[in-house]
C-alpha cells in the first residue's frame, strides 16, 4: 500500500523537519521516517473499519425500528436501514481476520465519534445514488460493493470534516489522506466474496524493495546534502541561493539525491512527482521555477557524464 509516491512525500516532510531542529540525529530521523509510513498504514486499516462503523450504526437503527414497531404493536415496513446493515460487502469486511486483529490493537474506535459517524451516515442517506440503489431493490454482492465504492468516493474522499478529526487522532494523517483514500478505493474494489474472512488487505508496502527505498532516499538526500546544495547555488543564475524558499531548496536537493543515487528510475518520473509534492508544499509559482532548475542541472550532468540515463 505505501507506495513510492506516497515515501517521496514521507520523506519531503522528515527532511524538512530534520533540519528545522538542529540536534536530531539520522538514526532518530530514520526512526521517525519508519514510524510515519507506518502511521499511513494505519490510516488506510482506520478508513476501512469506518465503513464498518456505518454498518454497525445502520444496524443499531434497525433495531431500535423493530423494538418502536413492538411496541407499537405494528410489523412495520423494510427500512433503508436494513438494507445498508445487510450489505454483503460490508459484512464481509466486518468478518475480516486482518482488520479485526487491527481493531482489537485500538485505542480508540470510530463508534466514538458518535456525531460525525452520524452525520456521514445522514448524507449516505440523503444521495440520490442511494436511492436509486434502494428502489431498484436488486441486492447482491457485486451492486453492494459497488454502491459502498461510490459512497465512499463522494463522501469520504475530500471531506473537509476530516481535517480537525484525522489531526486530533495522529499528526501524519491529515496529510496523507488523499493518497489513501485512493488505496481503500482499490481494495474495495478487489474484494471477492469468495474470500471470505481471509481476503488479502493491501500489504504495508506496494513492492518489497520499497522499504529499502525509503531509507536509502532519506540517508542519501543528508549525507549528498552539501554536493547537490553546490548545484543547485552554481545554477541559480541571477538568484542568490539564500533567496530560495527553503522548502523549493528541499524538494530540490531531494529529488537530486534521488536522480543520482536510483540509476533505475527514469529522470520522468522523479521530475513529475517532485513537481506534484511542489504544488502542495510550496509557493504558486515554485512548481516551475523548480521544474526549471532541475531540467538545467540535469542537462549539466548528462553533458558532463554524471548521469547516464
Amino acid at each position: 500500500m505505501i507506495n513510492r509516491a506516497l515515501i517521496r512525500l514521507k520523506v519531503v516532510q522528515l527532511v524538512y523537519a530534520y533540519y528545522q531542529n538542529e540536534g536530531k540525529t539520522t538514526e532518530v530521523a530514520l526512526k521517525e521516517l519508519d514510524f510515519s509510513l507506518q502511521k499511513a498504514y494505519d490510516l488506510y486499516r482506520s478508513l476501512l473499519l469506518l465503513l464498518v462503523e456505518l454498518r454497525r450504526l445502520a444496524e443499531r437503527k434497525e433495531n431500535a425500528r423493530i423494538a418502536k414497531n413492538k411496541r407499537l404493536g405494528g410489523a412495520g415496513t423494510a427500512s433503508s436501514d436494513k438494507v445498508f446493515a445487510e450489505n454483503k460487502f460490508l459484512l464481509q469486511l466486518e468478518a475480516n481476520t486482518a482488520l479485526g486483529e487491527f481493531a482489537e490493537k485500538q485505542k480508540k474506535s470510530w463508534a466514538e465519534e458518535d456525531v460525525f459517524l452520524k452525520k456521514i451516515y445522514d448524507a449516505f442517506f440523503n444521495e440520490e445514488l442511494f436511492h436509486h440503489y434502494i428502489d431498484k431493490g436488486e441486492y447482491n454482492y457485486e451492486s453492494d460493493r459497488e454502491i459502498i465504492r461510490k459512497l465512499y468516493k463522494t463522501f469520504i474522499v475530500n471531506n473537509p470534516d476530516f481535517d480537525a478529526l484525522l489531526e486530533e487522532q495522529s499528526l501524519y494523517w491529515n496529510d496523507d489522506k488523499e493518497i489513501v483514500d485512493s488505496f481503500v478505493l482499490k481494495t474495495i474494489k478487489r474484494f471477492d466474496e469468495a474470500n471470505g474472512a481471509d481476503q488479502e488487505l493491501l500489504p504495508a508496502y506496494a513492492a518489497d524493495e520499497d522499504q529499502e527505498f525509503a531509507g536509502r532516499l532519506f540517508t542519501n538526500t543528508l549525507e549528498r546534502a552539501a554536493e547537490v546544495r553546490r548545484l543547485i547555488s552554481d545554477n541559480t543564475k541571477n538568484w542568490e541561493f539564500s533567496r530560495l524558499a527553503f522548502m523549493d531548496v528541499i524538494i530540490m536537493q531531494i529529488a537530486l539525491a534521488e536522480i543520482l543515487t536510483f540509476k533505475s528510475i527514469p529522470l520522468s518520473v522523479s521530475f513529475n512527482e517532485y513537481l506534484d509534492i511542489a504544488k502542495i508544499y510550496s509557493t504558486p509559482r515554485s512548481s516551475g521555477y523548480i521544474h526549471g532548475m532541475l531540467d538545467n542541472i540535469v542537462k549539466k550532468l548528462k553533458a558532463d557524464g554524471v548521469i547516464l540515463k
